[in-house]
Order: structure tokens, then sequence, then C-alpha cells
């Protein structure tokens, strides 16, 4: 009882750095001035004020800088509860040039300012002395990229460069620590140039999936209703005009001749005649034997393993399951990671923000990529692509996603009421990967009609190595408890295969109780499915079996190394600094939903728990108690200096959880 205030006491007490006895945080000193906080509290406005969740007295709207015309709406209906669900529409975008005007030029940060690419009408500049002029200041004295790697690639556009520049703006190098990184590769699948040229110029081979797409063309497949039809009748009458003996496989999908000495068997569909006569000619060569792993299709029994029964999992988060929260979970003892869900037909055309979700660290041993689509043609072309060109342990499809941006193009949940697409979706999918292929889905797309337990069975039947199951439907989204009971019923559905559980999972004891569900493992998720997000060392808790009344100073340095790796992952520039904030402050806006164990009166938290405005043990554990975007941003200073002029924030999901 004593750590709970009111709304009044809390924000007071934030705003003085400390409760009116005196007890001061030793951050609390590092505050800026009061006059300065109260003036950004007025110019707030609704997209940094506090979010809706807090919003339930309509005499305080308006106070701590929340906007006087949702005040006004609120008098309108003062009988109806608003409701904060969703995502928030037309957020303020914070470009490069919003916060840095004068951009040195790459070439000159590379050492090789005589080959800028695009000499004299280069926009940027090339005089290091000019930029230094106009530079913003350092925001410290410590490199981590020097620190860590011996050099920092980023030069006099660091943030941090007087850690690391000589006279004259010189880059300085630490020789000893710089050889024991060399030719050692960090983070891999990245996009190389000259494969995204290949896809932009659709010259990249699909032969697999080509062949089972044609398979597809009979009278009995897809691509017949309105308009939507997939790529497999244009590829049907193409190669019925095709003369060459390699290409006339038939309607019974019978294995191609051996290509001749010297061709490539991986490049027909680069080297198959137009229309027009004109050919296209090879990009690809071959050196050594000619093998034929591309036509002899491995058996199931033959696949690599999938052998994850019993470890933590870490879901797919959008935004903020990236590279550097998997790097914190994993130290916490995460055993399986996945990247966030990326769009097959953005992968297909080689974008570059789709394919910097597919990144994996080298100190992630068990990694998967998540895909969403919703058409077998781009579904089993994109698994093809990524069976070629990247390392990972397995594949996911996402058919539990429930925003109306995916579900009403056919993919997400939609795909559960869609059988016919779904089934070629796996099975065509599981046909070209060499790698296992697992299913994400939920119960069922309306709340009351689970078909889950229907669904699974055939899933098995059409390849897929392991099925995740959360237990809600669409309707239900996260504002519901998960339906462990259905869960362990849909376990027994899918054995042998494998099946993880996922919902409301913020304690050992919800650890525990799900795995006595007879599940083969646990999928530990985001805010409102499960606590990853609230608090990651939740694997440790698991591990230990034990609950953990983490310090406001351990959870400090969680976020500090946090802002490390992002700073290795994005950039120590003044763009890679803004991006580090932006996603720190997306995951801030879910960690406040943590309280902390010695504070609790009963022991686990419940997820679906509103928590009473609280003071916490100091000042610290209570400005990362605050849901005000402006106590977010402050933590943010603490971390990564200064936010640049007329910075704007506004969390990408809306909180709901506790309704």
């Amino acid at each position: 009882q004593r750590f709970l205030a009111t709304k009044e006491q809390f924000h007071a007490y934030l705003r003085a750095g400390g409760e009116p006895d005196g007890r001061v945080g030793a951050e609390g000193e590092e505050e800026k001035e009061q006059e300065v906080e109260e003036k950004k509290e007025e110019e707030a406005g609704s997209c940094q004020g506090e979010p809706p969740a807090k919003r339930v007295k309509s005499e305080d709207l308006g106070r701590d800088g929340e906007s006087q015309e949702d005040a006004g709406a609120e008098e309108k209906e003062p009988g109806e509860r608003r409701r904060a669900r969703g995502q928030n529409k037309s957020r303020p975008c914070m470009k490069p040039i919003h916060y840095e005007q004068s951009r040195l030029c790459p070439s000159v940060t590379q050492g090789c300012a005589e080959k800028c690419y695009f000499g004299s009408r280069c926009r940027f500049l090339h005089d290091v002395g000019a930029y230094m002029a106009t530079k913003p200041a350092d925001l410290g004295s410590s490199c981590v990229l020097f620190q860590t790697f011996g050099k920092c690639i980023y030069g006099a556009t660091c943030r941090f460069a007087q850690a690391h520049l000589g006279e004259g703006y010189q880059n300085l190098v630490n020789t000893e620590l710089a050889k024991q990184w060399e030719g050692r590769s960090l983070v891999r699948n990245n996009l190389s140039k000259d494969l995204q040229h290949r896809l932009r110029k659709r010259k990249f081979s699909f032969r697999k999936a080509e062949e089972y797409l044609r398979g597809l063309g009979k009278p009995q497949g897809g691509g017949k209703k309105g308009g939507k039809a997939t790529e497999s009748s244009v590829e049907e009458q193409e190669v019925s005009n095709c003369t060459a003996p390699q290409e006339s496989l038939g309607d019974d999908l019978q294995l191609p001749a051996l290509p001749e000495q010297g061709e490539d068997p991986n490049a027909d569909g680069l080297q198959r005649p137009d229309p027009t006569g004109n050919e296209e000619v090879s990009s690809i060569k071959t050196i050594g034997p000619v093998t034929d792993e591309d036509m002899i299709k491995l058996r199931s029994c033959e696949k690599r393993k999938l052998e994850i029964q019993g470890k933590l999992y870490l879901a797919p988060l959008t935004t903020c399951g990236n590279l550097p929260f998997r790097r914190i979970c994993k130290g916490f003892g995460a055993d399986v990671t996945c990247g966030e869900m990326a769009v097959c037909t953005n992968l297909l055309q080689g974008q570059s923000s789709e394919w910097a979700l597919l990144k994996r660290h080298h100190t992630e041993d068990i990694f998967g990529v998540q895909l969403e689509g919703a058409f077998p043609d781009t579904m089993t072309k994109c698994a093809e692509l990524l069976n070629q060109t990247i390392e990972v342990d397995f594949v996911d499809i996402n058919v539990g996603c429930p925003i109306d941006l995916v579900y009403k193009k056919g993919g997400g949940c939609a795909l559960m009421s869609r059988a016919n697409k779904f089934e070629q979706i796996v099975r065509g999918m599981n046909s070209v990967l060499d790698v296992p292929l697992t299913v994400k889905i939920r119960t069922g797309v309306q709340e009351k009609m689970n078909v889950a337990h229907k669904i699974i069975p055939k899933i098995r039947e059409w390849g897929a190595a392991m099925v995740t199951l959360h237990g809600r439907s669409r309707e239900q989204r996260y504002t519901r408890s998960a339906d462990w009971d259905y869960i362990a019923e849909c376990a027994r559905a899918a054995s042998p295969m494998p099946l993880f559980g996922n919902g409301d999972i913020l304690s050992y004891e919800d650890a525990n109780q799900a795995m006595q569900m007879g599940v083969s493992g646990i999928m530990i998720a985001r805010q409102v499915i499960e606590g990853a997000l609230i608090k990651p060392w939740l694997f440790t808790e698991i591990k230990e079996q034990r609950h953990w009344d983490i310090s406001s100073r351990e959870r400090f340095d969680i976020l500090k190394d946090f802002t490390n790796y992002g700073l290795e992952h994005w950039g120590s520039d003044t763009q890679g600094v803004e991006k580090t904030r932006k996603f720190l402050l997306e995951w801030l806006s879910f960690l406040c939903r943590y309280i902390p164990v010695g504070l609790l009166e009963h022991l686990p938290q419940k997820i679906n728990e509103r928590p009473p405005y609280y003071l916490g043990r100091d000042y610290l554990e209570t400005l990362m108690a605050s849901q005000n975007v402006e106590d977010w941003i402050k933590i943010s200073e603490l971390l990564l200096g200064p936010v640049p002029t007329n910075f704007t924030f506004l969390p990408k999901h809306k909180a709901n959880s506790y309704r």
C-alpha cells in the first residue's frame, strides 16, 4: 500500500525528480530543468501525451500533455468508454534531413573521395572541415564500435568521433583489435547488390517453384478467381511456346533431361527464349562438376530435422523483434530466435528494408525467418529464393496475423478459411525448401468458432515440421486470456508432430502450467501475447525457476546494452543514433508495463491485470513505470543524448492489453 499513488502524485513526483522527503535516485541529478520539461509538456499535444490506456477520467484530460481535442471528444460522449486498440495511423516520420541538414559524402567517410559515384553532381559535402563546423555536438567520449572492433567505419560522421579522430580529422585504427575481427562475419543474410539487381530485373531462376506451379495449372488447380490469377497460367503458356527439350516437362512433371556439358542446370529461367526471339544470357557461371540436386527432390526423412522440443522460443515480433533485441533475449537464455515477419512480395522485389528483417547475428545458433503471403506462386518462389541465398534453420509461415492490412489481402489469419490456397502454399514451400517448414496459426477467425483442431492434422499431412498455436482467435486479438485447454486439445490432435503453445506467459509458473498441457514447447512473444517485451529476463526466470526482483539499475543496464547493440547494427552516425532511439522508444512503450516483484501484493504478475499508479523504490524505477511518452524520451536522452529539434514520437501499437 505504501507504494500506491494517485495520478497527480505520480506525475508530480517525476516532475520534482524525487519524493518530497528528499529521496532522489541517482538518475534524478541528470534530469532536465523543470521549466524546460513543463514547456515540453504544454507543447506536446496528443501525439506525445500519455497513451489512451491511462485516460480514465474526463476531468483529467488536458493535463500532462494530453490534447484538448481528445478532452472535447470525451465530453461529448460521457457515457461511452474510449477504446485504444490497433495501430496509430499517420505517425510522424522523422527523416535524416529533419535532423541533419548538411551530410558528409559516404565516399569521404570511406576514404575514397576521388571515386565519388555522383562526381560534380553530388549533393553531399566533400569538405570535412565544413561538415565538422555544422555537425551536432558529440554525444560522448567513448565509441562502442571503436572499443569493440578497433575501427569505426563512420569516421567523422560518428556522434562519438572524439574517441577515434586524430589530427586533421583522420580516423584512427586500433590495429591489434581490428586484426582479431578481420574476416569474421558477425551478421549474415545480407542482400548483395548483385542479387538485388537480378531480383529487380527478374533474372533469378525459380526452377523448382515453377515446376511445382505448373502442376497447379491443371483444371483442379487455383488461380481462377477474380483477376488475381497466379503466375502459373502465364508460366504454362510460356512453356508451351518453348522448344528446348529440357523445358518440356509435360503435365506429369517428368524430370528434365540432364543439361549438356558446360550448361548451368539452374539457369534455364535465364536462358529461356522470349517471344521476340531475343535470348537472355545467363549471369551464372558453372564451375566444377554438374550435380543433379536441382532435379532430385529430397525425401522428408532426408531433410534437416528441427529438434527444439522443450526449448524456449522467442517469437517473431513486428517492429520490436529486431536484431539488437534478439541479442538481449539470447543473453538471457532464449534458445530459438526468429526474425520479424517479412512480406514475400517485397522480398521478391529486392527491397532492402524487407531483407534487413532476415539478418542473423552470429550468436543466434537456432534461427528462422517468418514469411507472410496469400498466394502459392509468390510464397513458393520466395521460399526457393531464401533456400538458395540465406542461412536459416527453419522457415515459418505466418497464418496468425490479425491486422486488417494483411487479412483483407487473404494473408495471415485469412488463410485458415482458404484451405485450398493454404494447402498449396504449404506443399509448395515444403517442396522447394531443404530446411524444415513450420506454421503459426490462431484458434480461428471468429471468437467462438475454433477450427485449429481441424486444420492441424491437415497441416501435418501437407508436410509441415511443427505448428505453433496462439490461444486466441482473430476477433479476440490480444484482449482475452489465451485458451490453454484448447491448446492442449490441439496438441493431442497434432501428435506426433510437435506443437508449441503461445499465450499469456509472464512467469516461470505460467510456463510450468503451460508445459503440463502436453505441448512440445512454449513460444514467448510480445506485450500481450507473452512477456518477452515486458520482461526479457523471463527466459532466465523460467530456466532458473525463480522470480527475479530485478533492480532499476539492472534494467537500465539492459537498455544500455540495447543501445550499444543498436549502434553496432544501425550505425553510430546521426542517422543510426536516431534509428536506435526510435526502436528504443518502441520497446519502452512495452517495458513500462512491468511491475517490480518487490512491489506486488501477490505473485506472479498477470499479463491482463491493470496496475494502479504507484511510486517505485527509487526515482529511476518510477520513471520506468511511466506511460507518458515524454518520460520515455527522458530515458532515451540518458542513453543517447538530447533529441533533435522538433523531435516527435508516437508508438506504433496502441495500449489495449489492460482493457
